[in-house]
């Protein structure tokens, strides 16, 4: 089964550009792996699946701290950068890297596991009910009993009653001279479901000679509090929501008994 939205374009085509979209990327893969060790702390996590690793800003600092990773995107541009990045920092060889998407899970790799990752805002990329409750029954199936499952998302609950169209992004000047400039323009539209269309600006080049770029990606506007709902659907319990910079994180438990 193959998600509705297909989201390969966007990441294929934004992938060597993924660093600056944040203002220190080393930072923030820092961030994130710390992070992520705070959350796996006394629950017995070795190995972790990061199912929508993307460049790589989860997967490549837990292998840093040992942990034993398999990352998995839909995207070969994000897969790419991931393993540039990766041998960058020496952990190439800790991580194994394959091509799926949330409802393929169960067909690209091998449980159990010891906890399951998507961060990013990945999951509201999936638009149709059905396909919200497969990833998460997949995610289910391939953790061990006692696992741990994290998902960070954008709380899209504010969102929808404001319906911004503008949102900024960053601005960088590259090692070459180079201007870096990203803003978002944002569409909704009525459903059911709702449906948010994100247009990517991408602005690079010299101050005398620069270039944009736009790059179109869909999402369904998603609030915690559903996805909450669902996961407790599911199977899974102990389920808890914390705010983390520019997303929440939802962590859930699959029971000892399942």
């Amino acid at each position: 089964m193959n998600a509705i939205n297909n989201t390969n374009d966007f990441y294929d085509a934004i992938a060597e550009y993924y660093p600056y979209f944040y203002r220190d990327w080393e930072a923030q893969m820092e961030r994130e792996g710390l992070g992520l060790r705070t959350i796996f702390r006394n629950r017995g996590v070795e190995r972790v699946l990061d199912a929508s690793c993307g460049a790589g800003a989860q997967a490549i600092p837990l292998a840093g701290l040992k942990y034993e990773v398999v990352a998995v995107d839909p995207s070969a541009g994000m897969l790419k950068k991931a393993q540039e990045v990766a041998a960058q920092y020496r952990v190439l060889d800790r991580i194994t890297f394959e091509r799926g998407d949330f409802l393929s899970l169960p067909q690209v790799v091998q449980g159990q596991f010891d906890a399951v990752i998507t961060k990013g805002n990945a999951l509201p990329h999936l638009l149709l009910d059905e396909e919200i409750v497969t990833a998460l029954r997949n995610f289910f199936t391939l953790l061990r009993p006692g696992g741990t499952l994290v998902i960070g998302m954008r709380d899209f609950a504010p969102f929808m009653q404001d319906r911004p169209r503008f949102i900024p992004g960053f601005a960088h000047v590259l090692g070459n001279g180079e201007e870096f400039i990203s803003f978002d323009i944002w569409e909704w539209h009525d459903g059911p479901p709702v449906i948010a269309t994100q247009n990517l600006y991408i602005i690079t080049g010299h101050s005398s000679q620069l270039h944009a770029i736009k790059r179109q990606v869909m999402y369904r506007p998603l609030s915690t509090d559903e996805v909450k709902v669902v996961l407790l659907e599911t199977g899974f319990e102990d389920v808890t929501d914390q705010p983390n910079r520019t997303e929440r994180v939802l962590v859930a438990r699959k029971p000892l008994g399942s």
